[in-house]
């Protein structure tokens, strides 16, 4: 999810508090709950814990199958599959769905339950995790999911029947993360056959989904229905070595307020039949020509080696096609929907998006699929906006994409950042819930990347203030320091999506992160850092990395665990701060020293009134021998300048310019653990400025405006911070005006 899409009001986040209870179970009105002994069995296998989700400890080298070299005969480990027949039902915007689903027990554990996430169910009423959490969050730093569900608007999903080879089962709802009773987003299927070790497992579900309103990544508005989180799918079974996993546990969290998903990888085959005036788009490839039969048309699609599928099917929309070719990649297929009131945003997004396979292939890996779609939601739909999901995705809509104006850039930016998702959520399927750094964090990071690559700033300018010729442009990674509430952060990186302070704490998961990736660039070099995240890539892709596997690939490819751990440490498992300031600057001339002196045995003293006379006299031969000396230049003595820098956070490599009043200049590096330091110079000139890093390496300094000291007034550096707070005002305007 992005929130980019989010970006014209205060940066959004993640859901906090959670009771701490352990799992109880609340049964169904009908079928009847489990028997006590099956309850039993399936305590057997425990849950993930639901707060203590920090991973520190690298995944063992076999997790998940090992890495894939690519000789396999799929992209990934297949532990599930699904067949599933959809009908939509579009005047009611429900779904009446037929699932065939089969799971291999990866474990050596006989399984007696499995655990099914139902997340739609987050949307039936206001007892759910998800809305007992916005209550507290979304007052607290505010987010999308806020919108306000009203009479016929709700949403849910329904267990008609699940059965295992013809016996039909019985299913309780369970609380993992120790969440209010009455969610009921996570439910347990006591199974009639247990599966054993290396064992498959096959059910037949009927299940409808109604579709609430949009909101948070799925629902309906008008004749448009995006369709997510709308079919049971089965919780990870992980195994010890697995992401911190110590024995076999079940890894199957409610749906919480700012938390997204996690899932095995597998196969999906999809029917999905729909009015025949709608237009549909789907994660996975178009089989075959679709079937039309009683007003209603049947599209199939199939995709393997993904952990998820979502789709679209809305009336009247229209589609503008393209295509990407690249070495490593198939020939992609890439489709844009969209509605005509937004025609304007068709070619930029389709465009935005073959440059982004590009970069990703051939920055991290080749794009792998054959297809790509692009979903822009109607007017009034934006909680459907800047959605993630395997080949698919959803963006935003612009009536006007005017070049060097900020609908350019807002468009290009969700198009290239949701698209990045396929590579951070979708390829690599981090745990969106425990670690939301990896995939919002990483991705923001790298889709910055690209836009600099592109020389590409973010535009603060809308049609109108462009015609006065005001276009004022910030950089991107200038533009995620802002935002990344560096004086006060609340919550590791490392954190789950849940336990945070607020939504402000989550948002900072994108803006934090991408910064602390950004001096970790700088500390390892551009190069470096770049084969470092295609390592990490390349050992992780089709498998489930941890920020403990993250950090061993930094270190592993870089071989520089000092600069790697100092940022996590400091950063991902921490909540520290950069804060070094230039003190003072103290010049006095260097002139010759009234005193006592001893040389070979012999005493000399020089005397301070006769001092006066020779220092007058130099003074006086100078000026006569440079009558058209301008002010500042080097004079008769040398001047002593003494600059002192104080540090008042974590210590981080620091350059140290000092101007002098000659225009010269020299560098210094401070790079150690004292809280302050001294630099004598002697010079020609005085010193007339001092600068700790000019370059700009260090955005991760949570207080730039004392970074410099000058002897003089000189209003440069407030010219430039004003420059920078009215383009961040600008932006916010200008952006409101895109709502």
């Amino acid at each position: 999810m992005s929130f980019a899409t989010n970006r014209c009001g205060p940066w959004l986040a993640a859901c906090v508090m959670l009771w701490s209870c352990q799992a109880m179970a609340q049964t169904t009105a009908t079928p009847q709950p489990a028997d006590a002994a099956s309850a039993a069995a399936t305590q057997e296998i425990p849950f993930a814990p639901a707060h203590d989700t920090i991973i520190t400890t690298q995944s063992a080298s076999n997790a998940w199958g090992g890495e894939r070299t690519g000789n396999e005969s799929t992209l990934s480990d297949r532990v599930v599959s699904y067949t599933i027949d959809a009908d939509l039902d579009a005047a009611k915007h429900a779904v009446t769905g037929k699932e065939h689903m089969t799971w291999r027990n990866r474990s050596d554990h006989e399984v007696h339950s499995v655990y099914f996430h139902l997340y739609l169910n987050a949307f039936q009423n206001e007892g759910s995790t998800f809305f007992t959490e916005r209550k507290v969050l979304d007052p607290n730093g505010q987010s999308r999911g806020s919108a306000e569900l009203e009479k016929g608007q709700w949403g849910w999903i329904r267990l008609q029947s699940v059965q295992q080879s013809g016996a039909p089962l019985k299913w309780s709802f369970v609380h993992p993360d120790g969440g209010p009773d009455t969610d009921q987003t996570v439910v347990r299927i006591d199974l009639a056959q247990p599966v054993p070790p290396g064992g498959t497992l096959a059910l037949d579900i009927d299940f409808l989904s109604q579709l609430p309103r949009v909101v948070e990544r799925t629902g309906w508005w008008g004749d448009f229905n995006l369709i997510g989180q709308w079919f049971p799918k089965i919780g990870i079974l992980e195994l010890p070595g697995e992401r911190g996993a110590t024995a076999v546990r079940w890894n199957v969290h409610e749906f919480h307020f700012s938390s997204e998903f996690f899932a095995d990888f597998g196969l999906y085959d999809v029917h999905l039949t729909v009015p025949s005036d709608y237009t549909v788009g789907a994660v996975g490839k178009l089989q075959g020509t679709p079937e039309q039969k009683n007003g209603k048309t049947t599209y199939h699609f199939v995709q393997g080696d993904v952990h998820d599928f979502a789709w679209v099917a809305a009336k009247g929309f229209k589609t503008l096609d393209g295509s990407y070719e690249g070495p490593g990649s198939p020939k992609v297929a890439v489709r844009v929907i969209y509605p005509a009131e937004y025609e304007a945003s068709a070619a930029p997004s389709l465009k935005s998006s073959v440059d982004a396979i590009g970069y990703f292939s051939r920055t991290l890996g080749a794009y792998p699929y054959e297809t790509l779609t692009v979903v822009i939601p109607p007017y009034n739909a934006t909680e459907a906006g800047g959605m993630e999901y395997p080949t698919f995705f959803t963006s935003e809509g612009f009536k006007k994409v005017e070049p060097d104006t900020v609908a350019q850039m807002f468009s290009d930016f969700v198009n290239i950042h949701e698209f990045g998702h396929g590579y951070f959520y979708g390829i690599l399927a981090s745990n969106e819930f425990e670690e939301p750094m990896l995939d919002e964090g990483l991705n923001e990071y790298w889709d910055n990347r690209m836009l600099r690559e592109r020389k590409q700033d973010l535009v603060l300018a809308t049609p109108f203030t462009k015609s006065l010729g005001i276009t004022p442009h910030i950089g991107g990674f200038a533009f995620e320091r802002m935002t990344a509430t560096l004086h006060h952060p609340a919550d590791p990186l490392a954190q789950n999506s849940w336990d945070r302070l607020s939504s402000e704490s989550y948002g900072t998961v994108y803006s934090r992160t991408a910064t602390a990736m950004h001096d970790l660039e700088e500390r390892l070099g551009r190069p470096a850092l770049e084969k470092a995240f295609r390592l990490y890539y390349q050992r992780w892709r089709f498998r489930h990395p941890s920020v403990a596997d993250l950090r061993a690939a930094l270190i592993d490819s870089s071989g520089d665990a000092k600069d790697v751990d100092a940022i996590f440490n400091q950063y991902v498992y921490g909540t520290a701060f950069i804060d070094d300031k230039v003190a003072h600057i103290d010049n006095y001339e260097a002139l010759p020293q009234a005193g006592v002196t001893w040389k070979d045995g012999k005493q000399t003293e020089v005397v301070a009134s006769d001092l006066d006379e020779q220092i007058d006299k130099k003074r006086s031969d100078w000026d006569k021998a440079h009558p058209n000396a301008k002010p500042g230049a080097p004079g008769p003595y040398p001047w002593h300048s003494t600059i002192t820098v104080r540090r008042d956070g974590v210590s981080a490599p620091e350059l140290l310019r000092v101007t002098f009043e000659d225009g010269s200049h020299e560098d210094i590096t401070w790079n150690d653990d004292r809280r302050w330091a001294r630099f004598d110079f002697i010079k020609p000139s005085k010193a007339i400025s001092a600068e700790l890093d000019p370059d700009r390496h260090n955005l991760l300094d949570r207080d730039r405006f004392n970074n410099s000291l000058t002897t003089k007034p000189n209003g440069a550096a407030s010219r430039r911070w004003t420059v920078d707070a009215a383009a961040a005002l600008q932006a916010f305007y200008s952006l409101l005006a895109t709502m």
